[in-house]
């Protein structure tokens, strides 16, 4: 399985449109597309994760219920054109959708960890506040491949 974006390449930086307000961007999600999905896929799920040590596991993106003859999500996505059927969950700045990189100044670059995880259900149920804790362990057993892409930002 593989997962890329439009706007940037695996361990490149982000570009600026993508990142919040308070980093000097608008916080516009950013274009994905995956393929070579496992046989089998029901739905998809995604994360987009800042594991850099200040950052502890800040989640910017939780989205479940992606119906398996998906395979992109197009800039500006969140909140507005996510296909249907799928649920949007709480990021770490508590807001639904998409929250684009705001590392702390002077922390250097932070690693943004998109994962597409293939399931071999339909759907997950899971409430809107759920912590990645629990989406992860809603996972188990049930992923049947994944691909990550990391963008970087520092400022």
């Amino acid at each position: 399985m593989e997962i890329m974006s439009s706007a940037f390449k695996d361990q490149d930086k982000i570009p600026v449109q993508y990142v919040m307000p308070g980093a000097g961007g608008r916080n516009i999600s950013v274009p994905l597309s995956w393929k070579n999905i496992p046989s089998g896929t029901k739905s998809f799920a995604l994360s987009m994760v800042d594991p850099h040590p200040v950052a502890q596991n800040w989640v910017h993106w939780l989205m479940i219920n992606i119906p398996a003859n998906i395979s992109s999500l197009e800039e500006g996505a969140s909140r507005k054109r996510i296909p249907a059927g799928c649920m949007e969950l709480r990021n770490s700045f508590g807001d639904i959708g998409y929250g684009g990189p705001q590392p702390p100044k002077g922390t250097g670059d932070h690693p943004y960890v998109i994962t597409i995880y293939a399931l071999n259900v339909e759907k997950l149920d899971l409430g809107v506040n759920t912590s990645l804790s629990v989406f992860e362990k809603a996972l188990e057993g049930r992923s049947l491949g994944s691909a990550r892409l990391t963008g970087k930002y520092g400022r």
